[in-house]
């Protein structure tokens, strides 16, 4: 959430910005400008007639001593009506408020200088690939074939037992994603993060905390009866550990990892995009938290974006990196680097893992802040976070790009986690 401030003193600035996202910021910015206006004008008459009753009480003492008992209480019904009025006027301001707080909260995150602009994800400008794409012969099966031949992961069994987009793993593929899990949450250790294992259920302020609420009910399980939310992300009960919290810069950097079930209501499409593991309700994901000083979050970034590269780079599978255009970048986030991955069978490229700056967005809402040493002020700290790795579409990729004759080759990095070098 944009800070009232930044409103206030860059209202030009803001709603110029805002257009990269294709957002017309300028209807809630102008009434955010006059809601502002109303209530220092408030604050104005409010101190005012504070400072008028303040005289007044120290004269009805005076006035009592000097026997002036008339001019004594009639200076006492002229405090009872201003403390009356003041209270008026603190409940209009509350009101103010609470309307101002409405209008900020539907503001996007100010995207970063070097977000592209575009409508869409075809305008999602490529940074960076790596690796030769797999040619494989024209009798190469797609994931979802190979997971029945193999019989690794069953959608049918899933379907029966839930619902569509909540396959069931089995044999060498529930090894396959427990060898991943491990592999990637040992690989980020080794890169400085603190392993979290954290619910799977959070509250509304929770969701509010990092922007799922109130943008995105539609998209999460909602457990109505207790109003908790399944996670999306273990970014949220993660980032959420910090709400409230005021760090010291000895806390610097923060840099946590978890791995969590994820739960999405969003794929409710159909066709080729949403077939097999492409798109589920409920999958797997290992995922980084970053929080760290405003001066220092886009070095955090490229160093978070370098780390999920050396992974995939270990799982040999070729990918690309791609800066997100306004059109394409979440609500959220100020500047978002997707990774795909690709999918030889199926011929395109996969999503598998967003790396994302918020700035001081999420930290807003969170009241996360840290203690400045050298002003003594509290600074609303700048929160990262990135898929590290998100499993199905990496899953897909080693499924359909690693199959030989004899089987679906592991990658070597994964043998010692998995025990085998082959589904077969």
């Amino acid at each position: 959430m944009l800070t009232l401030s930044q409103i206030r003193e860059n209202s030009s600035f803001v709603i110029e910005r805002l257009k990269v996202k294709n957002f017309d910021a300028k209807p809630i910015v102008d009434a955010i400008t006059g809601l502002d206006k109303k209530q220092r004008e408030i604050k104005t008459e409010a101190e005012s007639l504070q400072a008028e009753m303040n005289k007044i009480s120290k004269e009805i003492g005076i006035l009592f001593k000097q026997g002036k008992q008339t001019e004594a209480n009639e200076a006492k019904e002229k405090t009872s009506e201003l403390k009356d009025q003041i209270k008026n006027l603190s409940a209009d301001s509350e009101k103010l408020q609470n309307d101002i707080f409405a209008l900020l909260v539907q503001i996007p995150n100010i995207p970063h200088e070097s977000v592209p602009e575009g409508k869409s994800d075809a305008d999602n400008l490529e940074i960076r690939a790596f690796g030769a794409l797999p040619k494989l012969p024209e009798t190469a099966l797609p994931h979802w074939d190979l997971a029945s031949k193999y019989n690794v992961i069953d959608f049918e069994l899933g379907n029966k037992l839930t619902g569509a987009g909540f396959p069931v793993y089995k044999g060498k593929g529930a090894r396959l994603q427990r060898a991943l899990i491990n592999f990637f949450l040992d690989e980020n250790q080794k890169a400085g993060y603190t392993e979290y294992l954290p619910p799977l259920m959070v509250n509304e302020d929770s969701g509010f905390g990092t922007g799922q609420l109130p943008d995105k009910e539609g998209q999460m399980y909602h457990v109505t009866a207790d109003n908790y939310y399944l996670i999306p992300t273990a970014e949220v009960p993660v980032t959420n550990i910090f709400r409230d919290v005021i760090l010291s810069e000895k806390d610097f950097p923060v840099k946590c990892t978890a791995y969590t079930p994820c739960f999405r209501r969003e794929a409710g499409s159909y066709g080729k995009d949403v077939r097999g593991l492409n798109r589920l309700h409920q999958f797997d994901k290992v995922e980084i938290v970053q929080i760290r000083k405003p001066e220092e979050s886009y070095d955090a970034l490229e160093e978070m974006v370098k780390h999920v590269e050396s992974i995939l780079k270990k799982l040999n599978l070729p990918y690309r990196i791609l800066k997100l255009c306004g059109g394409d970048i979440s609500f959220t986030s100020a500047l978002t680097y997707d990774f795909e991955v690709f999918s030889a069978a199926q011929k395109r490229w996969l999503e598998v893992s967003s790396v994302s700056n918020f700035e001081a967005y999420q930290s807003n809402r969170l009241k996360l802040r840290y203690k400045d040493t050298e002003t003594k002020k509290s600074v609303l700290a700048h929160t990262l976070n990135g898929s590290s790795l998100a499993l199905p579409r990496i899953v897909a990729a080693l499924l359909e790009n690693n199959q030989t004759d004899k089987g679906i080759r592991i990658p070597e990095v994964l043998v010692d986690y998995t025990g085998f070098e082959y589904i077969d």
